[in-house]
Protein backbone atom coordinates (compact mmCIF):
# COMPACT_ATOMS: atom_id res chain seq x y z
CA UNK A 1 0.00 0.00 0.00
CA UNK A 2 2.80 2.29 0.53
CA UNK A 3 4.56 1.58 -2.54
CA UNK A 4 1.23 2.57 -4.09
CA UNK A 5 0.87 5.63 -2.40
CA UNK A 6 3.81 7.10 -3.45
CA UNK A 7 3.81 6.04 -7.16
CA UNK A 8 0.17 7.86 -7.02
CA UNK A 9 1.18 10.67 -4.97
CA UNK A 10 4.22 10.80 -7.58
CA UNK A 11 2.03 10.87 -10.61
CA UNK A 12 -0.22 13.35 -9.28
CA UNK A 13 2.75 15.98 -9.02
CA UNK A 14 3.77 15.67 -12.21
CA UNK A 15 0.54 15.89 -13.67
CA UNK A 16 -0.29 19.06 -11.03
CA UNK A 17 3.15 19.93 -12.80
CA UNK A 18 2.56 19.28 -16.20
CA UNK A 19 -1.03 21.24 -15.98
CA UNK A 20 1.08 24.39 -14.23
CA UNK A 21 3.20 24.55 -17.14
CA UNK A 22 0.93 24.28 -19.43
CA UNK A 23 -1.42 26.81 -18.02
CA UNK A 24 1.50 29.45 -18.44
CA UNK A 25 2.58 28.38 -21.53
CA UNK A 26 -0.76 29.10 -22.42
CA UNK A 27 -1.19 32.20 -21.35
CA UNK A 28 1.64 33.51 -22.64
CA UNK A 29 0.85 32.63 -26.20
CA UNK A 30 -2.13 34.32 -25.69
CA UNK A 31 -0.89 37.95 -24.57
CA UNK A 32 0.99 37.25 -27.75
CA UNK A 33 -1.37 36.40 -30.48
CA UNK A 34 -4.09 39.59 -28.89
CA UNK A 35 -0.45 41.90 -29.60
CA UNK A 36 -0.01 40.39 -32.77
CA UNK A 37 -4.05 40.63 -33.57
CA UNK A 38 -4.00 44.49 -32.35
CA UNK A 39 -1.09 44.94 -34.89
CA UNK A 40 -2.95 43.41 -37.65
CA UNK A 41 -6.04 45.43 -37.01
CA UNK A 42 -3.95 48.50 -36.87
CA UNK A 43 -1.75 47.90 -40.53
CA UNK A 44 -5.76 47.53 -41.87
CA UNK A 45 -6.33 50.56 -40.50
CA UNK A 46 -3.63 52.23 -42.22
CA UNK A 47 -4.24 50.71 -45.42
CA UNK A 48 -8.04 51.90 -45.36
CA UNK A 49 -6.54 55.15 -45.79
CA UNK A 50 -4.37 55.30 -48.56
CA UNK A 51 -5.45 56.81 -51.68
CA UNK A 52 -4.42 56.63 -55.00
CA UNK A 53 -2.88 59.08 -57.00
CA UNK A 54 -4.12 59.62 -60.57
CA UNK A 55 -2.77 61.30 -63.81
CA UNK A 56 -2.52 64.76 -63.44
CA UNK A 57 -1.41 64.78 -59.97
CA UNK A 58 -4.75 64.69 -58.57
CA UNK A 59 -5.58 62.02 -55.63
CA UNK A 60 -8.87 60.73 -55.57
CA UNK A 61 -10.32 57.95 -52.71
CA UNK A 62 -9.92 54.69 -52.70
CA UNK A 63 -12.51 53.37 -55.14
CA UNK A 64 -14.47 50.24 -54.12
CA UNK A 65 -13.21 47.57 -55.77
CA UNK A 66 -9.57 48.80 -54.23
CA UNK A 67 -11.11 48.23 -51.19
CA UNK A 68 -12.65 45.02 -51.72
CA UNK A 69 -9.25 44.01 -52.56
CA UNK A 70 -7.77 45.07 -49.72
CA UNK A 71 -10.12 43.78 -47.57
CA UNK A 72 -10.03 40.63 -48.63
CA UNK A 73 -6.46 40.61 -48.78
CA UNK A 74 -6.31 41.76 -44.86
CA UNK A 75 -8.46 39.03 -44.25
CA UNK A 76 -6.10 36.43 -45.69
CA UNK A 77 -3.26 37.80 -43.81
CA UNK A 78 -5.25 37.70 -40.79
CA UNK A 79 -6.72 34.56 -41.55
CA UNK A 80 -2.65 33.11 -41.92
CA UNK A 81 -1.49 34.72 -38.87
CA UNK A 82 -4.15 33.41 -37.11
CA UNK A 83 -3.39 30.03 -38.31
CA UNK A 84 0.58 30.64 -37.50
CA UNK A 85 -0.35 31.29 -34.22
CA UNK A 86 -2.23 28.93 -33.65
CA UNK A 87 0.57 26.09 -34.60
CA UNK A 88 2.97 28.13 -32.86
CA UNK A 89 0.82 27.24 -30.26
CA UNK A 90 0.35 24.27 -30.62
CA UNK A 91 4.11 23.27 -31.33
CA UNK A 92 4.87 24.98 -27.90
CA UNK A 93 2.51 23.26 -26.00
CA UNK A 94 3.15 20.28 -27.15
CA UNK A 95 6.79 20.41 -26.47
CA UNK A 96 5.57 21.67 -23.12
CA UNK A 97 4.02 18.43 -22.64
CA UNK A 98 7.04 16.34 -23.78
CA UNK A 99 9.11 18.55 -21.27
CA UNK A 100 6.83 17.82 -18.40
CA UNK A 101 6.54 13.73 -19.29
CA UNK A 102 10.38 13.62 -19.44
CA UNK A 103 10.58 15.20 -16.31
CA UNK A 104 7.87 12.78 -14.90
CA UNK A 105 10.04 9.97 -16.21
CA UNK A 106 13.29 10.95 -14.90
CA UNK A 107 11.46 11.30 -11.63
CA UNK A 108 9.99 7.91 -11.36
CA UNK A 109 13.23 6.35 -12.89
CA UNK A 110 14.97 8.11 -9.75
CA UNK A 111 12.90 6.19 -7.44
CA UNK A 112 13.02 3.28 -8.72
CA UNK A 113 16.78 3.21 -8.62
CA UNK A 114 16.75 4.50 -4.54
CA UNK A 115 14.62 1.79 -3.89
CA UNK A 116 16.53 -0.38 -5.30
CA UNK A 117 19.67 0.90 -3.72
CA UNK A 118 17.79 0.85 -0.60
CA UNK A 119 17.05 -3.07 -1.25
CA UNK A 120 20.67 -3.85 -1.73
CA UNK A 121 21.34 -1.96 1.88
CA UNK A 122 19.16 -4.06 3.76
CA UNK A 123 19.94 -7.28 1.71
CA UNK A 124 23.80 -6.90 2.59
CA UNK A 125 22.88 -5.50 6.48
CA UNK A 126 20.87 -8.83 7.30
CA UNK A 127 23.65 -11.32 5.16
CA UNK A 128 26.30 -9.50 7.31
CA UNK A 129 24.22 -9.97 10.65
CA UNK A 130 23.31 -13.51 9.86
CA UNK A 131 27.10 -14.38 8.70
CA UNK A 132 28.40 -12.66 11.91
CA UNK A 133 26.20 -14.46 14.21
CA UNK A 134 27.49 -17.87 12.81
CA UNK A 135 30.85 -16.91 13.58
CA UNK A 136 29.89 -16.64 16.82
CA UNK A 137 28.05 -19.23 17.34
CA UNK A 138 31.13 -21.58 15.90
CA UNK A 139 33.85 -19.83 17.83
CA UNK A 140 31.17 -20.74 20.67
CA UNK A 141 31.10 -24.11 20.09
CA UNK A 142 34.98 -24.30 19.29
CA UNK A 143 35.76 -22.64 22.89
CA UNK A 144 33.07 -25.08 24.52
CA UNK A 145 34.88 -27.64 22.35
CA UNK A 146 38.13 -26.31 23.82
CA UNK A 147 37.16 -26.44 27.11
CA UNK A 148 36.01 -30.09 27.12
CA UNK A 149 39.19 -31.45 25.04
CA UNK A 150 41.62 -29.02 27.59
CA UNK A 151 39.52 -30.96 30.66
CA UNK A 152 40.00 -34.35 29.15
CA UNK A 153 44.00 -34.01 28.27
CA UNK A 154 43.99 -32.60 32.63
CA UNK A 155 42.27 -35.72 33.51
CA UNK A 156 44.60 -37.73 31.61
CA UNK A 157 47.54 -36.00 33.40
CA UNK A 158 45.95 -36.40 36.62
CA UNK A 159 45.46 -40.30 35.70
CA UNK A 160 49.00 -40.29 34.33
CA UNK A 161 50.44 -39.01 37.83
CA UNK A 162 48.41 -41.10 40.00
CA UNK A 163 49.28 -44.26 38.40
CA UNK A 164 52.77 -43.13 38.84
CA UNK A 165 52.43 -42.36 42.20
CA UNK A 166 50.94 -45.82 42.24
CA UNK A 167 53.98 -47.67 40.61
CA UNK A 168 56.79 -45.41 43.22
CA UNK A 169 54.75 -46.46 45.54
CA UNK A 170 54.40 -50.51 44.92
CA UNK A 171 58.49 -49.95 44.08
CA UNK A 172 59.19 -48.36 46.99
CA UNK A 173 56.98 -51.27 48.99
CA UNK A 174 58.79 -54.05 46.75
CA UNK A 175 62.32 -52.37 48.26
CA UNK A 176 61.30 -52.03 51.29
CA UNK A 177 60.76 -55.96 51.82
CA UNK A 178 63.89 -56.93 49.89
CA UNK A 179 65.77 -55.00 51.97
CA UNK A 180 64.28 -56.98 55.25
CA UNK A 181 64.66 -60.24 53.18
CA UNK A 182 68.26 -59.16 52.73
CA UNK A 183 68.68 -57.82 56.89
CA UNK A 184 67.41 -60.84 58.05
CA UNK A 185 69.49 -63.21 55.69
CA UNK A 186 72.09 -61.50 56.85
CA UNK A 187 71.02 -62.11 60.57
CA UNK A 188 71.60 -65.68 59.77
CA UNK A 189 74.62 -65.63 58.15
CA UNK A 190 76.16 -63.59 61.58
CA UNK A 191 74.78 -65.94 63.36
CA UNK A 192 75.85 -68.96 61.75
CA UNK A 193 79.36 -67.51 60.65
CA UNK A 194 78.60 -68.49 57.18
CA UNK A 195 79.42 -66.10 54.20
CA UNK A 196 77.63 -65.85 51.20
CA UNK A 197 78.46 -67.36 48.00
CA UNK A 198 77.45 -64.72 46.08
CA UNK A 199 79.49 -62.11 47.64
CA UNK A 200 82.17 -64.32 47.26
CA UNK A 201 82.01 -64.52 43.40
CA UNK A 202 81.69 -61.21 42.85
CA UNK A 203 84.44 -59.80 44.45
CA UNK A 204 86.89 -63.24 43.94
CA UNK A 205 87.60 -64.13 47.07
CA UNK A 206 90.00 -67.17 48.19
CA UNK A 207 90.50 -68.87 51.06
Amino acid sequence: MGEEETKHCDQCGASASASASEATVLSQLRLSEVLKLKESQNAESSNSTLTITRQGGTTNPSYPLDQDLDAETDNINTSIDRDAVLARVESQKRLALIKAWEENEKTKVDNKAYKLQCAVDMWEKTKKASTQAKIKKIEENMDRKKADYVEIMQNKIAETHRLADEKKALIEAQKGEEVLKVEETAAKFRTRGYVPKKFLSCFNFSF
